[in-house]
């Protein structure tokens, strides 16, 4: 779990310790599902993060006006025991099949942690951008699930850097 609760956040953001701003740029570690056929992405993915899950993945939040760091980690977001600098940039660990090593049907669906940005704070809706997609750098699988029968695996470990938890379960 990473460093910030939901407690922790809320006054994080509650406004700028320099300026007093109340606008702030969050970048996160968050669940994105991707249907996948034949080892290729059919689309960008969807968020299916939870409010517990978003705080876990944060890693800094930033004040739009003065650019001042309201929280910054140096540590994996999602089990605090990593580095974040083992992380950002790096590929996954998991490969995606072509076909289920199960059924060799061709339809997959993968969840992984997507980094994304958003802008939080006065009347401004919490809507995250990505800024890796499946199949690039940053994107990290956690967990690849066959459409037609019951195969699964997932990564070992924390998705992202590989270390031991803890890690709250994810959501379905």
């Amino acid at each position: 779990m990473g460093k910030l609760d939901e407690r922790a956040f809320a006054a994080t953001v509650a406004g700028c310790k320099k300026c007093d701003a109340k606008v702030f740029e969050v970048a996160t570690f968050i669940d994105r599902k991707v249907a996948v056929m034949l080892g290729e992405p059919q689309d960008d993915g969807r968020w299916t993060h939870d409010g517990k899950n978003f705080i876990d993945g944060i890693y800094r939040v930033q004040c739009v006006r003065c650019r001042g760091e309201q929280f910054a980690s140096a540590t994996c977001p999602r089990c605090d025991r990593g580095r974040l600098s083992d992380v950002i940039g790096k590929p996954s660990r998991m490969a995606v099949p072509k076909r289920c090593p199960g059924c060799k049907g061709v339809h997959l669906t993968v969840t992984g942690f997507a980094p994304a940005v958003l802008r939080i704070g006065e009347r401004r809706p919490a809507s995250p951008t990505p800024t890796a997609l499946f199949g690039h750098p940053s994107f990290h699988i956690a967990q690849i699930v066959c459409e037609t029968c019951d195969w699964v695996t997932v990564a070992e470990g924390c998705p992202l850097c590989a270390n031991a938890g803890p890690l709250r379960p994810r959501p379905a």
